[in-house]
């Protein structure tokens, strides 16, 4: 009897310091899921209900801060620009911002020069950082690329300068020059001087003018609107009547060869005035009782046939950093030589918007003291259409390509 309830007793006893301990795992178990751990704080705190949603449709780049600095959310483009690393904000600008705004709760917004990650050139990332509360406890970062926007405005501005500067010069020398008419208009001789001058100088403004006005067309204008087969040859005999006169006084010679049967696909009128560029540049660039050579072949190509024009002559050459700029709008390889043949720099930027805007491209080959070869590439007409009428891209001031020398075809007809 004393055994049983001995027995008993230690079984109650058992039973309540089991419960006891149930009890007490269980309460350690609950303290232990509410209090916050190192992956809680990064991915515990929930974004606000639809947040998540237009955080991922927004173009900017978008960083989600919690109390701890931590990144709770970040896009891909966050990452890209380099803006996070290793969970956490590493642009120390952007993060005293958002320390700031947690404090005050009021939206800052500031526009930064950041370093490029991946390249040599210490070339700056303009960016514009605007930051806002989201809620009691985060904060939303929103980053926006301001590079392109200020490549492009810097262009602009260069080229508003550039004009302002090119149309002061003629202008300015024919203000100049009509004080000498007045002034010498007791001097028949010098009077017919001055008005010569002054010719010359109209010549120039009103080439330039015209080049500006068929800039604008070609960069705004659609060629393949008014698209054609357009024959080669008649590009070509258009392009040399063109500088026929100032071939004939500088005693060079132009020799055309292989453009029969050569069809190509665009609009007459871009397509002859970016080929007479290239002739006229050769001319005026050449030495006297030199060759100017233009060739033409039909070349395969994916996609469909492309036809390539080629202009050489035997001129100055051209140096390989002029090469890298040489279709930069106003740029001139040698500008004494260029304002004395009445060029404005804009020739060769009209070719290079032209023959990109019909689907080709144009390479350059020189070499200083040897002369060039200018080379368009222009889809052939029938078959290369549809591969014409795919619009490329087109960069404001892009650099030419360089190719191997173009190995012009024979040319059996001479045309002085």
């Amino acid at each position: 009897m004393d055994v049983n309830a001995a027995v008993a007793a230690a079984a109650a006893i058992a039973g309540v310091l089991t419960g006891v301990i149930a009890m007490l795992a269980f309460r350690w178990s609950e303290r232990d899921q509410k209090r916050p751990t190192r992956t809680s704080l990064h991915t515990d705190p929930v974004l606000p209900p639809g947040v998540d949603t237009v955080l991922s449709v927004l173009r900017s780049s978008a960083v989600v801060l919690d109390e701890a600095d931590a990144v709770v959310k970040a896009s891909s483009a966050a990452y890209a620009l380099g803006l996070v690393r290793g969970g956490k904000l590493a642009v120390e600008p952007m993060l005293q911002m958002a320390r700031d705004t947690r404090r005050d709760g009021e939206i800052r917004q500031v526009e930064l020069d950041l370093p490029r990650r991946g390249t040599g050139r210490g070339e700056a990332l303009a960016v514009s950082a605007r930051v806002a509360p989201l809620g009691s406890r985060l904060v939303l970062l929103l980053v926006e690329d301001l590079t392109e926007a200020r490549r492009i405005e810097a262009v602009r501005r260069d080229f508003v300068a550039n004009v302002s500067h090119e149309l002061k010069t003629p202008v300015g020398a024919l203000s100049l020059l009509s004080e000498a008419v007045m002034d010498a208009s007791d001097d028949p001789e010098a009077v017919q001087r001055f008005a010569g001058r002054m010719q010359i100088e109209a010549t120039r403004l009103t080439n330039l003018v015209q080049e500006l006005i068929d800039l604008s067309r070609v960069q705004n204008d659609d060629p393949l609107e008014d698209a054609e087969p357009v024959g080669v040859d008649e590009l070509v005999a258009e392009a040399i009547d063109r500088c026929r006169h100032q071939a004939g006084t500088k005693q060079i010679t132009i020799a055309a060869g292989g453009m029969a049967d050569l069809h190509v696909w665009g609009n007459r009128g871009q397509l002859a005035a970016a080929l007479g560029n290239l002739v006229e540049n050769a001319v005026n660039y050449s030495p006297a009782r030199t060759r100017v050579g233009i060739a033409a072949r039909r070349v395969g190509a994916p996609g469909g046939d492309m036809i390539e024009l080629a202009v050489t002559d035997q001129g100055i050459g051209i140096s390989d950093k002029d090469k890298e700029r040489i279709f930069e709008r106003f740029y001139r390889v040698d500008p004494a030589r260029s304002r004395a043949t009445g060029g404005t720099g804009l020739g060769l930027a009209i070719v290079k918007h032209v023959v990109a805007s019909h689907g080709g491209e144009v390479t350059v080959w020189s070499a200083e003291g040897q002369g060039s070869t200018f080379t368009l590439r222009l889809p052939e007409a029938g078959a290369a259409r549809d591969r014409a009428q795919q619009h490329p891209d087109l960069e404001d001031e892009a650099g030419p390509t360089d190719s191997s020398p173009y190995e012009p075809l024979p040319a059996p007809e001479v045309l002085p």
